[in-house]
């Protein structure tokens, strides 16, 4: 920007040049109206820098997130693995195209390990958008469509263990394996209630501030240090506090 800044004021020294050396004046009206367009480009370009500038604060911003607030999270009619009565509720909201959530599911198979009794965990369906994941809707569908045959744990397990092959036909082969009624599931993915449950798990997640997935929450409050030792001291926090 201030080298064309510079340019403007030549343009404008050039004009005082010429007019004291005797140029007629038609030459310096052209000088003039010369000048003036410079002026006008570089005041649209300077605007535009600013908008540039400012442009990817504005879509980078997030609210900033208090990890000691506590949500108040329903399970509602989300699967629920582990004891109903526990005194600690892991709650994910997850897509089964992410990379991220399939990594951290064998990570909340060894914390309901180490508390059987203590920890049940709540699965809510953030599927990202079809531009980012275009699996990630048809695999919840999958997932929900399994429920009601009594086998969405099998299937929410299929899924992440195959999260990189979730195209076409592949569904329907897991829903095989998994001992599926598949034309009925078929049907059932497809369902109004499917899509409602998804449309409701998405909207309660936005509530709770849900950002990306995987997002956990131990008793209402995020956890911020996804790994055993992070959900560890959670949990043993959330017992004491029941205690």
């Amino acid at each position: 920007m201030g080298k064309i800044v510079i340019r403007t004021g030549a343009a404008t020294l050039a004009l005082a040049i010429i007019a004291g050396c005797g140029a007629s004046p038609s030459d310096i009206e052209e000088i003039k109206k010369g000048v003036a367009d410079i002026r006008g480009k570089v005041d649209a370009l300077s605007k535009s820098v600013d908008q540039i500038k400012a442009a990817p604060a504005a879509a980078g911003a997030r609210p900033q997130l208090d990890p000691n607030k506590v949500y108040a999270i329903s399970v509602g009619s989300s699967p629920v693995r582990g004891p109903k009565a526990a005194k600690v509720t892991i709650v994910e909201w997850a897509d089964y195209q992410c990379p991220f959530c399939a990594q951290s599911a064998p990570l909340v198979d060894q914390v309901l390990k180490a508390y059987p009794s203590d920890v049940n965990y709540v699965f809510k369906q953030f599927p990202l958008p079809a531009t980012m994941h275009p699996n990630a809707l048809p695999a919840a569908k999958a997932a929900l469509a399994a429920a009601k045959q009594g086998k969405y744990w099998e299937m929410h397990d299929a899924l992440f263990e195959n999260s990189r092959d979730l195209a076409g036909d592949k569904l329907k082969e897991y829903a095989g394996k998994v001992g599926l009624d598949v034309t009925r599931w078929e049907k059932d993915k497809e369902a109004p209630d499917v899509q409602q449950q998804i449309d409701t798990e998405m909207t309660e997640g936005r509530s709770a501030d849900v950002q990306g997935t995987p997002t956990f929450f131990v008793n209402g409050k995020r956890l911020m240090n996804r790994s055993f030792d992070g959900f560890k001291q959670m949990i043993d926090d959330a017992i004491k506090a029941k205690s």
